[in-house]
Formats: structure tokens, sequence, C-alpha cells
């Protein structure tokens, strides 16, 4: 990877039973399917492979992502670092669409709205209701914060990780410390739009691969020394795309339908719509 200050490397959690179903999924607990225990040991050798020993870890209160830490640390013989949980690395909270299927929610509200709540930086699905049985408020994980939040936009998960990274996992850094996070989707898309300065336009399209390490090489000021970091695999990480076209069946609409078309610009991945007359195929977020 060359001689850099800092290293940080970041993780998605491996396929939850709830990506498998297509479902939204946010703060609910669900597991990893065999697919994701499988992509989350990999993840394991590609560290150990290319030698990148993690010395702290940084994840969420989620299983999901909990579970592939633990396997990927135990496939690179780290398991006894230190390990650091917060709920500030969470998925996004998906509010009432939490528990829906992705397929049926777009049909039912159109593609448009679908696609604001699904992907817009700042538009939020709507609330979930307190006490209902996907919303976390009685949780006891998360009782020192309310019960969490009862939805968000990607621009709250900025806002609530962020600071974090800054105040927390940065001293780790400063202190030459290889540090792991493994997180969802949308979390490390915050991050990496933090790292990367991204715009709030050019990280709606962002796509993170479930279970392949992505490295940041961080020069003296903590700034990549490769925008976007380099997967170490990057076929596999190319081939993730398909995950922008698992899932969701065809819903046509009686003008232009949409295919999702994904591109690398620079080493981000993202997905972009494109007016083709096929079958629209949903980006598998999280």
């Amino acid at each position: 990877m060359g001689d850099a200050a800092a290293t940080l490397v970041l993780l998605r959690h491996g396929e939850s039973e709830w990506n498998a179903s297509n479902q939204f999924t946010g703060w609910v607990d669900v597991n990893l399917t065999e697919k994701g225990r499988g992509e989350a040991v990999r993840g394991g050798e590609l560290l150990a492979e290319h030698n990148l020993l993690s010395d702290v870890l940084y994840t969420s209160l989620l299983r999901r992502a909990i579970t592939t830490a633990h396997l990927a640390l135990d496939a690179a013989d780290r398991l006894w670092i230190p390990v650091h949980r917060t709920w500030r690395l969470n998925e996004r909270h998906y509010g009432a669409l939490q528990g829906l299927d992705k397929a049926a929610t777009k049909e039912k509200y159109g593609e448009e709205q679908f696609m604001a709540w699904r992907r817009s930086y700042d538009t939020p699905p709507p609330p979930i209701e307190r006490g209902s049985e996907y919303s976390q408020d009685a949780d006891p994980r998360y009782a020192d914060i309310g019960g969490g939040p009862l939805t968000e936009c990607l621009a709250n998960v900025v806002e609530r990780f962020v600071p974090y990274y800054t105040e927390t996992i940065v001293p780790d850094l400063l202190a030459g410390k290889t540090v792991l996070i493994a997180a969802h989707g949308n979390s490390l898309r915050a991050l990496v739009k933090y790292l990367d300065g991204m715009s709030d336009d050019d990280v709606v399209g962002l796509n993170i691969p479930t279970g392949i390490p992505l490295v940041y090489e961080l020069d003296e000021n903590l700034r990549p020394t490769v925008p976007g970091g380099e997967y170490l695999d990057p076929d596999a990480a190319a081939a993730g795309r398909d995950g922008c076209r698992r899932h969701a069946p065809p819903v046509r609409t009686p003008h232009t339908e949409f295919a999702q078309s994904c591109v690398r610009i620079g080493r981000h991945v993202q997905c972009i719509q494109i007016g083709i007359r096929l079958g629209d195929q949903g980006l598998n977020d999280r």
C-alpha cells in the first residue's frame, strides 16, 4: 500500500438476512446469511494476506456488523484487539420503512418518492411509530439516547458519525494505529464523504459492497493519499456492483423505465440511473 502516516480499513458487514429478502433494515437487528458469514471470513483473510493487522476495532451496536468484525478478526488472528462499539456507527434509521419489502414499497409510492426516501441526501422517510414492531424506542442498548432516532436521512448519519470519528477515532490514527471500522452501508458512506470531500450530490450515488475491505492510507493531515481508497479485492468489489441489481423485481412504468448501471468514478463505485427501456432494478442498500 506504500508509506503513509496512518491506515484506516473500512469493512461493510456481510450480506444480512434482510439484504437477501430485500427488506428495509435500518436499526432492526438481523443476522448475517451464510453467504454474509463467508464474506466476513474472506474479508479477514484479505487483511491477513495484505499484512493489515488491525490494532483497534470500531463497530456499531448491530449484530450484523459485530458478527462480521468477529469473523474477520478471527480469520486474521486479531480477536484480541480492543473493541469499541457505538450507536453512532449504526446503519441509517429507515423510520416507518423498516421491515417493509422494497419492491412493494416502490410499487405503492412510486419511483420518485421511493428514491427520495432511499437515496437522497437529506430526505428522511416517515418516522416510525413508537412501540411498533420494528421500533427501537424500548431497546435497552439505546436507553441512554432516549431510544434513538425515529427516522434518518444520510445527512443525519454524517452529523452523528463524523464528530465521533474526529474526536474518538482520529487519536488512534494519530498514534500510528491501524484502525478497522466494521459498520454499514450508510455509516461508511457518511465517513467516505468526509474523507474524500464528496459533495452532497455525489455521495448519493456511492455504493460500498459487502465484506470487502476498503483501505485508506492517510497522510500526516489524515487526508487520503489515494482518493476513494483501495479495495483489497478490486475484482470482487467490481462484481459487488451486481449488488446494485440484486433482489428487486422489475417495476415497469407507462413511460421510460430505468435500469441501474454501475460505473467507477475515480475509485468510488457509483450507481447511476440511465434512461433505457429495461426493467428497473434497485440498489441493494442495507
